[in-house]
């Protein structure tokens, strides 16, 4: 295993313990510029987001009416009624983001796919690394103020669904992630910064409860008069 992830791992919480747990529960509270530009704006209702943590599968309730949740896997999204009867559904979802710009509109289940892969991705950073089928690389490290923070590029297996193939996470001195790089593929693939925020522990595991996301120049430098996803997370408890 990579040096730098197995440090990591050890500091978000083990990976013993991370293979005893199944699912994550936690609160969220979502905005940003992008779900304006997508012509979906994000109220700050919030909303209870359940992660399977071996699996890529994930869902969000409510979700466009109280009596709602999404179900997402790689290759299916679909809104249902809390009873299970299925709202709308899409069949290799990703497919019907060919073509798209940042500025394409979305629908519900364009908007359901996204939470969906990005939520289980965040939530199940560093450990989803160690699924089959990464490939890491460390990489230059960066320098925020003070700080030095140590990357890992990974290259995500083709069965894993996210932002872009190639993702960079950095690590500060303690090992704790402090920012995730990506291209988000399926809104044109425009280059993001994201920085995560105020970690916490539960159950055991260690996790940002804050994550605000900029796009980035070529220098790999976010531009921070524009947020375009901000997540808050509370109430985390797994399972």
């Amino acid at each position: 295993m990579n040096t730098l992830l197995a440090e990591a791992l050890v500091a978000h919480g083990g990976l013993d313990r991370w293979n005893a747990l199944t699912t994550v529960r936690a609160t969220i509270v979502s905005g940003g510029d992008m779900f304006v530009i997508k012509g979906m704006p994000q109220d700050s209702t919030p909303r209870e987001m359940t992660v399977w943590l071996h699996e890529q599968h994930a869902s969000v309730m409510p979700f466009g009416a109280p009596d709602q949740k999404t179900d997402f896997t790689a290759d299916r999204i679909s809104i249902e009624k809390l009873d299970g009867r299925v709202v709308a559904e899409r069949d290799q979802p990703r497919k019907s983001f060919t073509g798209h710009e940042l500025n394409t509109p979305w629908d519900p289940l364009d908007r359901a796919y996204f939470n969906g892969y990005a939520l289980w991705t965040y939530l199940t950073t560093p450990f989803l690394l160690t699924m089959p089928g990464f490939t890491l690389t460390e990489i230059e490290p960066w320098r925020e103020g003070d700080e030095l923070w140590r990357g890992l590029r990974a290259t995500f297996p083709p069965d894993i669904a996210s932002h872009s193939t190639q993702q960079d996470f950095y690590f500060g001195p303690d090992r704790l992630l402090r920012r995730h790089d990506y291209h988000v593929d399926i809104a044109g693939g425009f280059a993001a910064a994201q920085y995560v925020y105020d970690t916490v522990e539960a159950d055991g595991i260690r996790l940002p409860t804050q994550r605000r996301a900029y796009r980035s120049d070529a220098d790999n430098r976010p531009i921070l008069e524009q947020t375009m996803v901000s997540i808050d997370v509370s109430n985390v408890r797994f399972t």
